[in-house]
């Protein structure tokens, strides 16, 4: 490696009651009316109803709200929440929510920093200039994304049902709030495949091409907590430490794939993302059979992993020539444990994809940009055959 860049300036605030620390991160920044944007899951759930409490208490005018977001954030609501900011005298925002939500948020922030009206006029830009300061804080409520930390939303095309990816810098927010409280109410099958999604942002960032240092040594303490916590938080669910530990994961790998990028788990992901297979599954479903076709080109890197995913007692049990192998059959064991646990399905059939289906999944598979950074090249063949392996 020659040359790599690291972008993340994001100011974390992380542990118990890190949600009050919101009313002085936005005096900080000079805003004090913010727009709560969140989803009607979460105010069902009455997680909105406990953080507005808390905010409230602490003196933060909480009356500016929108709540609809769909569960895939859409072009026209972009649109119009961006509309409704500039009504309703909002001066920042607030994000609480999982990756929908927070992609929302962040195409509301890009919006409006570049004075625009509609989101699609700032498609296919390489470069967006930082634009307009709009003061941005995110709270997720779930441990599987990182998107709090990454410069990536994922929106979808209201004309054309196509998921776009926004990439640049200035999607990042001001602030991200870690804190167990929002996450008390999250499921168990959503705690493992969020935490089983962040284990594969960490896994593809610390092996595919673009890796450096800086997110090498974030992946390799983000798949440390996700091992050592995610069966405590389901076995202990009551216990905030765990799922504090798990949101501090996600954050680390998220910071990790967004500065190194990620591989062919993703790249079939996104296909299958079309499909309506929500994504944590769908991460769960691929990790273990694409680490298997990579296995024959990241002998080394899959060694390593094995060191940082099972410790250094079981790592010297194992031949040095069998580790890559091993590393395979324990993550595979570590997905089907989470499983058989929270009763989520790793059969690609239980989420209505069929072989008919493996065609055109595998040809967005291969023209998707994580492909391309992938350790192995990978044909459409080689998509079906992962997919068959799946089904």
């Amino acid at each position: 490696m020659k040359y790599f860049e690291f972008t993340n300036n994001v100011k974390i605030c992380s542990g118990e009651n890190a949600l009050v620390n919101i009313v002085f991160e936005l005096q900080f920044l000079n805003a004090f009316k913010p727009l709560i944007l969140s989803d009607a899951g979460l105010k069902k759930a009455g997680t909105v109803k406990k953080v507005l409490k808390i905010l409230n208490k602490n003196n933060l005018d909480v009356s500016r709200t929108y709540f609809s977001i769909p569960p895939d954030s859409s072009t026209s609501t972009i649109n119009e929440i961006a509309e409704f900011y500039k009504t309703c005298g909002a001066d920042s925002i607030i994000a609480l929510g999982g990756g929908s939500v927070i992609d929302t948020a962040k195409g509301v922030k890009l919006v409006l920093s570049q004075e625009k009206d509609d989101i699609m006029t700032l498609t296919g830009n390489e470069v967006i200039n930082a634009g307009k300061k709009i003061p941005f804080v995110i709270v997720p409520t779930t441990c599987g994304t990182g998107s709090e930390c990454t410069t990536v939303a994922v929106i979808k095309n209201d004309v054309t049902h196509q998921k776009m990816e926004f990439i640049s810098s200035t999607l990042l927010p001001d602030v991200a709030i870690l804190d167990p409280m929002v996450i008390e109410t999250l499921p168990p099958k959503l705690v493992a495949t969020t935490s089983l999604d962040a284990l594969t942002h960490a896994v593809e960032a610390y092996s595919c091409k673009q890796n450096n240092p800086i997110s090498t040594g974030l992946a390799i303490t983000a798949i440390n907590l996700i091992t050592q916590n995610l069966f405590m938080s389901l076995n202990h669910p009551k216990q905030e430490v765990y799922k504090l530990n798990l949101l501090n994961a996600s954050t680390l790998a998220g910071m990790a794939f967004s500065n190194s990028m990620v591989g062919i788990v993703h790249a079939i992901g996104h296909a299958l993302g079309r499909y309506n297979v929500p994504h944590g599954n769908a991460m769960a479903i691929l990790l273990p059979a694409c680490i298997k076709f990579n296995l024959n080109v990241m002998a080394e890197k899959y060694s390593e992993l094995l060191l940082y995913f099972k410790g250094p007692e079981f790592y010297v049990s194992i031949l040095e020539d069998e580790r890559p192998n091993a590393f395979y059959k324990e993550v595979k064991h570590f997905v089907e444990m989470a499983s058989n646990i929270t009763g989520f399905s790793l059969k690609l059939s239980d989420y209505g994809i069929t072989e008919q289906d493996f065609s055109e999944i595998a040809t967005f598979a291969i023209n998707d940009g994580a492909a391309a950074i992938n350790p192995k090249l990978f044909s459409r063949a080689d998509v079906i055959e992962i997919l068959k392996q799946c089904l």
